[in-house]
């Protein structure tokens, strides 16, 4: 059992989510830490999401919200749950419910020996077209900063607090993952993967293929490809 965890949800537009996936981790927090909190991070939604978390912070005193006052991007959402994630280990999952936080329970084992767990999904329930366009962009990122990972932008992690004391997230888009796993590479903090279970998305509609997204991921790879090309 940890002795204290922060756990939060970046959520856009996921009014139909957001309730379900806060009562799992409710129910399963407890049994895995002494003390917790739960945070959901709100990025600017357009339907009642920033509503409902506001509810459920009332309803339970571990609960807190994060509001963003417009759409900043997933990587901002992430970089909003770190800084305010006040606990030594930091677990964040998205809040579309694709996953079932009991699989912490895995990452958890692997922490002991490492500074990041992160799951990967062992069959990825997404369209044909999101996987193949995940596949090119792994072997992209293998390719231009040597990152060996078998699922980069897999949204199911555990991480020590400490890595933010050596390394500073810039990306506001969807690149935050790899940025994570490069620097957090880069300053020798020891990652360890796991295969977890994912699910179809019951409600909503994902963003990640949007094509704003996917060129600002572009955008942001090739800032911080040509950052860390520089001689130091």
């Amino acid at each position: 059992m940890l002795g204290g965890i922060s756990v939060f949800f970046p959520a856009y537009n996921e009014a139909k989510n957001i309730e379900r996936v806060v009562a799992s981790a409710l129910e399963v927090i407890p049994k895995l830490a002494r003390e917790y909190e739960i945070i959901i991070v709100d990025d600017g939604s357009s339907d009642v999401t920033g509503e409902l978390a506001d509810a459920l912070t009332r309803a339970n005193v571990n609960v807190r919200v994060v509001h963003h006052e417009r759409n900043l991007g997933y990587g901002a959402a992430l970089k909003s749950g770190f800084k305010n994630s006040k606990y030594e280990f930091i677990f964040y999952t998205d809040g579309d419910g694709q996953f079932d936080i009991n699989q912490m329970r895995g990452l958890i084992e692997l922490i002991d020996s490492a500074d990041i767990a992160a799951g990967y999904r062992k069959k990825r329930m997404d369209p044909l077209y999101r996987r193949i366009n995940a596949f090119a962009y792994n072997i992209l990122i293998r390719f231009l900063f040597g990152l060996w990972h078998r699922d980069i932008d897999c949204g199911f992690k555990l991480l020590r607090k400490k890595i933010f004391e050596k390394i500073t997230l810039e990306s506001d888009g969807a690149f935050i993952s790899a940025e994570l796993l490069i620097k957090a590479k880069k300053e020798n903090f020891r990652i360890k993967q796991i295969g977890v279970e994912h699910f179809s998305r019951r409600f909503g509609k994902p963003t990640g293929n949007h094509p704003k997204v996917v060129l600002q991921s572009f955008i942001e790879l090739i800032k911080l490809y040509r950052k860390l090309a520089k001689p130091q």
